[in-house]
């Protein structure tokens, strides 16, 4: 069940950094945070980790003139609320998220999904036909990478026990994340406040210590998610790539060049993990000119 809330944004977001009208509904017991800008076709926003809609600010304020841009905050993560006993997997979100763009009624919407947006705004395509017609992949994947030493390291160490331990008393993810994704300019210190106050106790930042775990540890998701491409395969896509992502390498975005053969690329040279954060002329440059393909 979903209703539409009146909760309040908390007093630190910025009005001039984040210049959007907060929106709240509940979804199956969770209280989902949504911005909605703009009118004209639809584009869905899905952000990964640690991050949240704050990421796309600057795209949504510079495509709202000629789209709706909407963009969601997952369950804890940004000023999102989840529900207790929930466990912060990828399949949850996908399922929340299912249940977002029905209460919405969205439909023939263009997905804009970075990390762990791609994968689980892939998974909501595949569980409910005609959301999206077209897609808009940046740096992410939606494969089982069991086997591949890059993301088996990652996985293991960034979610052992240690690790964890630190992503939920020093903000590891968001102190270290943040920084090493943007290679093309340095978030600002306004910027890293909004993305710590985010997650800003123990609780909070739950959210984003399971998911590096999670990559290995979501094994059926991902080979669902991987049989079920080849039915989104007709699917137009934008894959924009930031290639000085430590995260994401030219593998991943070959792999999603090759599973989606109706693809248009651009690589924005020198961009990290967070492309559209990073260097956002671009990203909406490359929107704009091929959504009026």
């Amino acid at each position: 069940m979903a209703e539409i809330t009146e909760n309040a944004r908390p007093g630190w977001v910025d009005d001039e950094l984040f210049p959007f009208e907060s929106r709240f509904v509940e979804i199956d017991g969770h209280t989902v945070h949504y911005v909605d800008e703009g009118s004209g076709p639809t584009l869905l926003l899905l952000h990964g980790n640690p991050t949240w809609s704050f990421l796309w600010r600057e795209v949504i304020g510079a495509l709202r003139a000629d789209f709706r841009c909407i963009a969601l905050d997952l369950p804890g993560f940004g000023l999102s609320t989840a529900k207790p006993g929930y466990r912060f997997l990828p399949e949850e979100h996908a399922e929340v998220v299912t249940a977002f763009v029905a209460a919405l009624g969205l439909s023939g919407a263009t997905l804009v999904g970075q990390d762990w947006g791609g994968t689980i705004g892939l998974a909501v395509a595949q569980r409910r036909p005609g959301t999206f017609d077209r897609l808009v992949l940046a740096n992410t994947w939606a494969w089982p990478v069991n086997g591949d030493l890059h993301f088996e390291a990652f996985s293991r160490i960034i979610g052992g026990l240690p690790a964890r331990f630190l992503v939920r008393h020093v903000n590891l993810l968001v102190n270290a994340f943040l920084p090493t994704g943007h290679r093309r300019r340095k978030p600002t210190a306004a910027e890293m406040t909004h993305y710590r106050r985010a997650l800003d106790t123990p609780e909070r930042r739950q959210a984003s210590a399971v998911l590096p775990g999670r990559v290995l540890g979501s094994r059926r998701f991902f080979a669902e998610l991987e049989a079920g491409l080849p039915g989104l395969a007709q699917l137009p896509t934008l894959i924009i790539w930031g290639d000085a992502d430590i995260a994401f390498r030219a593998t991943e975005r070959k792999r999603l060049e090759a599973t989606f053969p109706d693809h248009t690329t651009v690589i924005v040279a020198g961009a990290g993990t967070y492309v559209e954060s990073d260097a956002p002329e671009e990203f909406v440059a490359a929107v704009r000119a091929w959504m009026v393909t």
